[in-house]
């Protein structure tokens, strides 16, 4: 007995002693950003044997290169050993990188292999939170909570506590007495300079349905997180759009302008790794301060990286150049390692970090969505994927030149006093066949800006045409390519008191694609969204070159280009343009008149002017400058605008 006591004391002393050790410098691996690696439980307690700690950090180190670790203490009824991770800790601080606390409040998943959040009416789950946090909290200054800290069991205890509330109003209510006494509190009484940040997930359209709040919840945490995680927009269960990893960060910085810390992004669900690099880089192109990389043991695996379906675009020199990454990874003398995911996150990481310091803040149309809202869900990010910069925001934007409404903005109750005041005021205010329907629906007086009626029926439309000048059309199709077929609900208005700019149509019969119509000093546009919005992509290149010539007129920049290509924009003429799109694209840049150059701010290169000789239904044409570039597939260019 007396041998295990003192065996039991050397280690807590060596413990001590390890946590004392001297920490290097900090590790500043990147000029633009900081970079964290998330070390979930299972890793923490296979790092526990010093060997495995080494062995797994020099493979990870020689291929991104890192200042920042999140050290897991719990997730899925793990939890870490609360003996060693003074030991772990102190092995990353002697190499200069910051150590802090993780926890995932996960209690596992169901027979159906579905999430399982706490049940926080289970005195058991409520005791293990508070054993996760409290340990958390004794041992870092800083945690971050990954983002399973929601709500979604249904018990009979869940049931009598809702009583006669909804499900959301009932979670939402729970949640903040779970983020106040069983997080925060929990953790100050074991830690009074505790800092606690809450990574918020990608789903934040639904997050009212369980338990997040993102108007009072996120004000109570020390900070936000925001979880960028897109993957394969059509081969996962979410599918959510390329832009949202920029875009969802726009939203989650708007909401805690000095509070959202960074962006997260992890390995899984992509077809070919180029999706990856691009998670990370729209995530900085949204100018995060600091990128988690999840996780630590995909980072560590000894197994390659393989390049995944990218046949198509295999031999082209795209801005993800697999060949100039695999050359680019120098395994050190003794080490196993082999260019894996971390690889692919220290090639793209370091490329991007070039030239983000040139590039200002960023712009785009303010698009509201108001806390707790629903509504033709993700439609900003399908928006931003046809080449519509998007800034989201939380709160109606009062001063804003431009105003983009979506179904989601009619949860305001005096929406239509502010489409009001806007248009009074001269701004555009574009408004979409949903939000129309819904405010018609409620009887909210958007009659009285303007006498347009949505009546839903389904008109399948294939050609296109665009409005010109009085009543005269001009051909939007592409000249002998065959458009799909989109389906868009019909929308009436009085012929010459509102506008068909882009009309649909089909069999003899027209469908409004983009009205406009004036109302005071201002000109309120009706955006119809097809049936399914993802039918954007479909529609032909002139359509899109047209939308984005009224919904950009006042903007800094715009492109023609088909779909799948982006535009992201900056307060300092500075621009940069990504394609999603399997093969090479060109694209006709808009800037304002009298720009003499852009300059490709990687190479150095100079792109000069490019006349228009095709006319156009748009005259703003007219008073731009315009340069032709060429996207390689799966890439991106960032310009600045030299006059």
């Amino acid at each position: 007995m007396r041998t295990m006591l003192i065996a039991i004391i050397g280690l807590m002393l060596a413990g001590t002693a390890a946590a004392r050790q001297p920490a290097a410098p900090a590790q500043r691996p990147f000029r633009n950003f900081s970079v964290a690696v998330y070390i979930p439980v299972t890793s923490t307690r296979e790092l526990a044997n010093p060997r495995t700690l080494r062995r797994q950090f020099r493979r990870i180190w020689s291929q991104v290169h890192f200042n920042k670790v999140y050290l897991e203490v719990y997730r899925d009824q793990v939890f870490a050993d609360p003996a060693t991770l003074a030991r772990i800790s102190a092995f990353f601080r002697r190499h200069g990188i910051t150590v802090d606390g993780g926890i995932t409040l996960f209690a596992g998943r169901n027979k159906y292999d579905q999430y399982n959040s706490f049940d926080f009416e289970n005195p058991r789950d409520v005791a293990t939170c508070e054993r996760a946090v409290r340990m958390a909290a004794r041992h870092f200054n800083t945690i971050i909570l990954d983002d399973f800290t929601f709500f979604n069991t249904r018990s009979n205890a869940d049931i009598r506590a809702k009583g006669a509330l909804s499900w959301s109003r009932y979670r939402l209510r729970k949640m903040r007495w779970v983020a106040k006494h069983l997080i925060i509190g929990a953790a100050r009484k074991v830690n009074p300079h505790v800092r606690v940040i809450i990574k918020y997930p990608n789903w934040y359209e639904h997050f009212q349905g369980l338990g997040f709040g993102l108007d009072r919840e996120a004000k109570m945490f020390s900070g936000i997180y925001t979880g960028d995680e897109t993957r394969d927009p059509v081969h996962t269960a979410q599918m959510l759009q390329q832009y949202q990893s920029y875009l969802i960060y726009r939203y989650y910085h708007n909401i805690r302008p000095r509070g959202d810390r960074g962006g997260w992004v992890d390995t899984f669900g992509d077809r070919y790794v180029d999706r990856y690099a691009e998670q990370l880089w729209d995530t900085l192109f949204a100018k995060a301060p600091e990128i988690t990389l999840f996780s630590w043991p995909q980072l560590a695996a000894a197994e390659p990286v393989t390049p995944g379906d990218r046949r198509a675009w295999a031999d082209d020199r795209t801005s993800f150049d697999w060949h100039a990454m695999v050359r680019s990874f120098k395994a050190p003398p003794g080490s196993e390692a082999v260019p894996g995911w971390a690889r692919v996150a220290g090639y793209a990481l370091g490329q991007v970090d070039q030239f983000l310091g040139k590039l200002g803040r960023p712009i785009g149309i303010a698009s509201y969505k108001p806390f707790r809202s629903s509504g033709e869900d993700f439609l900003q990010s399908y928006l931003g994927n046809i080449g519509i910069p998007i800034n989201l925001v939380p709160r109606f934007p009062a001063h804003a030149p431009v105003v983009l409404l979506t179904q989601e903005a009619d949860a305001d109750p005096n929406l239509v006093e502010e489409i009001k005041s806007r248009l009074r005021a001269g701004a555009d205010v574009i408004i979409t066949s949903g939000l129309l329907h819904a405010l018609e629906r409620a009887h909210r007086g958007i009659r009285q800006v303007a006498e347009i009626t949505y009546t839903g029926s389904p008109i399948a439309v294939r050609h296109y045409l665009g409005s010109i000048d009085g009543g005269s059309t001009a051909g939007l199709n592409v000249p002998d390519e065959r458009a799909r077929r989109v389906i868009f609900p019909e929308i009436r208005f009085y012929t010459n008191d509102t506008w068909p700019v882009i009309q649909g149509e089909a069999a003899a019969h027209g469908v409004p694609v983009l009205l406009m119509t004036g109302y005071s000093r201002g000109e309120l546009y009706v955006l119809n969204v097809p049936s399914n919005m993802g039918d954007f992509y479909r529609l032909p290149e002139p359509v899109l070159n047209t939308l984005r010539g009224y919904l950009l007129a006042r903007f800094p920049v715009r492109i023609n280009a088909p779909a799948h290509v982006a535009l992201f924009a900056y307060n300092n003429n500075t621009f940069i343009v990504e394609s999603y799109r399997p093969r090479p694209v060109t694209v006709r840049i808009f800037v304002r008149r009298g720009a003499r150059e852009l300059v490709d701010l990687r190479s150095g290169t100079a792109v000069l002017p490019a006349p228009i000789v095709t006319p156009s239904p748009l005259p703003s044409e007219q008073r731009e400058s315009s340069f032709v570039v060429r996207l390689a597939p799966h890439s991106y260019r960032a310009f600045a605008v030299r006059f």
